[in-house]
């Protein structure tokens, strides 16, 4: 598509917020989303997948496989998968993350938080002495088994792990994990990104159809710290830290950091539990891996918000 040609009819975005294992909602989302979007649009579209395909819903194996057939089924959309911090978790467990580039070894990275080791249970078992942090948290056995936060007990660890063990047929904690994820699986997520970006995003707004980068991250970017700076770890998947705020964090990246208003920025997440749509600031995850929620997507320019549990009629 030509420049002019997108200014007249801009490519159509759409960012799909955490999935957790539940394979019934998102197939029921990408449908709906297909019958909603027209065709020539809908086949050309850019996907962002918001990040947390596993844990606390049944079917993660089922997912990923879902999310890896998509590129040969709809060759002309670009799909993006971002990693959640569930996801950069499971990838730890089974070996697929790139080591810290300042040559450290992950095992340092426990000291910051071995406080909780006991509390979480982390994992000890085959290959735990080489084994980036989340990874020992994710596939962990927490004492106390009930969140308070959330009012439901822990499966498992204190991500809610046991389903993506369960789903690869293994016991929730099993090292045996790491044979029964297939090798497609671990190339899917060694192959996701921290961090997305496009240049060119159009947007609906009071003011009328804006062009805007657009910055895509599970969590978001962290207030009062360098954006550049940010942004060059998060596209490196720089694993000298513990834990990456982007992913994983929640107050300290709600906003848009304050340096990148003078620009217009879309900042598109999930992670949050949570449908926020705040000017240019997006947070698409009304479904928190909660049975009950919904699974939702938002389709840009027109931010329509599109959830699993719609019931769309194809117009005729």
């Amino acid at each position: 598509m030509s420049n002019s040609d997108r200014s007249t009819n801009p490519r159509t975005v759409i960012c799909i917020g955490d999935i957790h294992g539940y394979i019934p909602k998102l197939q029921k989302l990408w449908t709906n989303l297909e019958t909603l979007i027209d065709p020539s649009h809908f086949n050309t579209a850019l996907v962002i997948f918001l990040g947390d395909y596993c844990d606390r819903g049944p079917d993660t194996r089922q997912v990923i496989d879902f999310l890896i057939s998509l590129p040969k089924k709809y060759p002309e959309q670009k799909h993006v998968y971002l990693s959640g911090n569930h996801d950069l978790a499971f990838s730890a467990f089974v070996g697929v993350l790139p080591k810290p580039s300042d040559g450290s070894e992950f095992k340092e990275g426990w000291k910051e938080y071995e406080h909780n080791e006991e509390r979480e249970g982390w994992f000890n078992g085959d290959g735990y002495e080489s084994m980036y942090l989340q990874g020992r948290r994710w596939a962990g056995d927490i004492k106390d088994k009930f969140n308070a936060a959330k009012g439901f007990d822990y499966k498992g660890s204190i991500y809610d792990a046991a389903p993506t063990f369960h789903s690869y047929g293994v016991p929730h904690g099993s090292a045996d994990l790491v044979k029964a994820v297939p090798d497609d699986h671990k190339k899917f997520l060694a192959n996701m990104v921290w961090i997305h970006e496009e240049d060119d995003v159009s947007i609906e707004t009071e003011d009328g159809i804006k062009h805007c980068k657009l910055i895509a991250v599970h969590a978001g970017l962290e207030k009062g710290k360098n954006v550049e700076e940010q942004l060059k770890r998060l596209k490196a998947k720089d694993t000298g830290v513990s834990k990456v705020e982007a992913l994983s964090g929640r107050k300290n990246v709600w906003d848009i950091p304050q340096e990148l208003t003078a620009k217009p920025t879309i900042i598109v997440s999930g992670h949050h539990g949570k449908l926020h749509i705040d000017g240019l600031r997006l947070i698409i995850d009304e479904g928190g891996g909660l049975p009950n929620n919904p699974v939702a997507a938002i389709i840009l320019p027109s931010k329509k918000i599109v959830r699993d549990t719609d019931n769309v009629v194809k117009e005729l």
